[in-house]
């Protein structure tokens, strides 16, 4: 049975003032906040109906009702106000993102913080599978007589640079023609078929060989199996300070998962095309045996090419949307940052396209 407006209203009044104080909220406060022109009495029938529907509950016959996580569910999908992100926050966007940002690495990591920064809750990023990613050049950048600095650009962008220890005297013209050899031989390959080379080894040559190892480290380093290490937390500690975690078993429970990476990966995975996947629930609502808490996670590209993911994990009770505008708003960011090395990001002009996205919210 759907909702009527004013259930829906006062739907939307509890769950914006729970998320707001944490505290069961009353008829009383309904009215003087958000419906005056309802009685009470109309406001405490509705809220009774709403909850024989299983959207709220009530902590005690004398408290005030809270929602459940139908309730939040329904709220993202049709009651959710638009939250525009204040100059303060905007600035904060573009302090992390203003700048030349190359690497697949530096990306995930200022996307984690500036989202655990913004919501003030525990954010995670991480990249993704980068087997079907196509290798397009390789450059070898000389540092001292005997180092160089492996740097491999792919589909995905700038993945990692590796330190090359080359034990003799090299000058700039071997590393010109190195990485020149190395991408003759590489380019237009995915990573998934330079990691098992095969016949692409037998086109080595012997005097290259260091190189190729130090690209395939490089690249193995970035399959699926070693990625669970690489995911990006921030905050962690943030969880204690929300009062639903106040209980050390579901605090324990929560940081449980944290510290547990592999089980992450499954949850917070968007198999679906969608640029924003939201799950609410408790228990195995998400997953059995995962604690009491919210998942909202958006996919990321550079240049129209999926990066990876970022988003937030915190308790059923957070700020829908502000976390999803700040989502958003980081997206279309990351998605002006340069495909590759050495191209400057627009920060280095007079005006860039941050400062336009900035207008744009404004």
């Amino acid at each position: 049975m759907g909702l009527s407006g004013r259930k829906e209203k006062i739907l939307q009044a509890v769950v914006d003032g729970y998320i707001n104080s944490c505290e069961p909220i009353s008829s009383a406060e309904i009215k003087e906040r958000h419906l005056p022109a309802l009685s009470t009495a109309t406001i405490r029938n509705e809220l009774a109906a709403l909850e024989e529907m299983g959207y709220l509950v009530q902590p005690h016959t004398s408290a005030g009702r809270i929602p459940t996580a139908e309730a939040y569910r329904l709220y993202v999908e049709r009651l959710m106000p638009k939250r525009k992100l204040t100059r303060s926050e905007l600035k904060t966007v573009k302090r992390y993102f203003n700048r030349k940002i190359t690497e697949l690495d530096d990306i995930l990591k200022s996307t984690a913080k500036v989202i655990s920064e913004i919501t003030n809750l525990t954010s995670v990023a991480y990249a993704q599978d980068i087997n079907d990613a196509v290798i397009q050049n390789i450059k070898i950048v000389k540092l001292t007589d005997t180092t160089a600095l492996v740097i491999i650009v792919t589909s995905l962008g700038i993945l990692k640079d590796a330190t090359l220890s080359l034990g003799a005297n090299v000058d700039d013209e071997y590393c010109r023609t190195t990485g020149e050899f190395m991408t003759s031989v590489l380019a237009n390959h995915s990573v998934s078929e330079v990691i098992k080379p095969n016949h692409l080894i037998k086109q080595v040559k012997k005097e290259y060989t260091q190189v190729f190892k130090t690209v395939l480290k490089i690249l193995k380093s970035y399959s699926h199996e070693e990625m669970i290490s690489d995911i990006v937390l921030e905050g962690s500690a943030k969880i204690l300070e929300q009062p639903e975690y106040a209980n050390l078993q579901k605090a324990k429970a929560m940081l449980e998962l944290l510290d547990a990476k592999e089980e992450l990966v499954p949850v917070l995975k968007n198999n679906d095309d969608m640029n924003l996947s939201i799950k609410i629930g408790k228990d195995n609502e998400i997953r059995e045996g995962m604690p009491e808490c919210a998942i909202v996670t958006a996919n990321y590209s550079v240049n129209g090419v999926n990066i990876g993911q970022a988003g937030v994990i915190g308790p059923i009770r957070m700020d829908y949307p502000k976390v999803i505008s700040v989502l958003d708003y980081i997206g279309k960011t990351i998605n002006m940052l340069p495909e590759h090395a050495g191209e400057s990001y627009a920060g280095d002009e007079s005006r860039s396209d941050v400062d336009e996205l900035q207008d744009d919210e404004e």
